[in-house]
């Protein structure tokens, strides 16, 4: 079963991010922005992909910090590992808490676009 990354499209910054984690993906990884996705087909709303990454892999589905642990968990040494130990539950808040400030503030980070203000 095929995984697959969801982000951002509009926002450079997301698609750089998102272009690097591709790089450093194995076989079985497709990272895409949501907006040219069948999201209805994975379950998930245009709404909950404005708020946040996801990632779909059969019948799980996660977004935000989760998912990107999840999709660094499909990817070569040493993200996979660090993909596990920022999935670990146990710093999940930690993971979440990263993930939400990085998304707040992707307008100013390299890359950014207009479109980046819009979480």
């Amino acid at each position: 079963m095929s995984a697959t990354l969801l982000f951002d499209g509009d926002c450079g910054f997301c698609t750089s991010a998102a272009s690097r984690l591709a790089g450093w993906s194995r076989e079985g990884l497709a990272v895409e922005p949501w907006q040219g996705s069948d999201i209805k087909a994975l379950g998930i709303t245009p709404a909950q992909c404005a708020e946040a990454v996801w990632f779909v892999e059969g019948g799980h589905r996660s977004s935000g910090g989760a998912a990107i642990a999840d999709a660094l968990g499909h990817c070569r040494q040493p993200w996979r590992a660090i993909g596990a130990m920022i999935g670990w539950r146990a710093i999940g808040w930690l993971t979440e808490g990263v993930y939400r400030i990085v998304a707040a503030n992707r307008h100013r980070l390299p890359g950014s676009t207009a479109a980046c203000r819009g979480v």
